[in-house]
């Protein structure tokens, strides 16, 4: 009956248990501290599509810029071609290049550097 029992047991396992090896505790990443993201330019261009108070109503509405700083760069785009909006992060830089567009304004975005 024992033969039976091995025959249907299928292949004969040896008695030893092997162990697994321990490892060792796994250590937490290093956390490094924030880092600032790197700086963007928000450029805004001249055009000649667009009335300068319309420019400016629109850079006081999407921008942090008061009314008098809207007319600086307004008039600095005007007179020179392109005017420095304000610095930011890649991120937002791109947000406010696509509020810009669909106001019908030219704003350009580079690193700042």
């Amino acid at each position: 009956m024992a033969e039976k029992l091995t025959e249907q047991s299928g292949p004969q396992e040896t008695g030893t248990a092997t162990a697994k090896p321990k490892r060792a505790p796994r250590k937490a990443p290093q956390k490094k501290p924030p880092q600032l993201l790197p700086p963007w330019k928000v450029l805004l261009h001249n055009d000649d599509k667009n009335e300068m108070m319309f420019v400016i109503r629109t850079v006081i509405e999407l921008t942090p810029l008061n009314e008098k700083e809207a007319q600086q760069r307004t008039l600095e785009a005007h007179e020179t071609g392109v005017a420095l909006l304000l610095t930011t992060h890649k991120e937002r830089a791109e947000l406010y290049q696509d509020q810009f567009k669909s106001k019908g304004l030219t704003v350009t975005v580079e690193p700042a550097e």
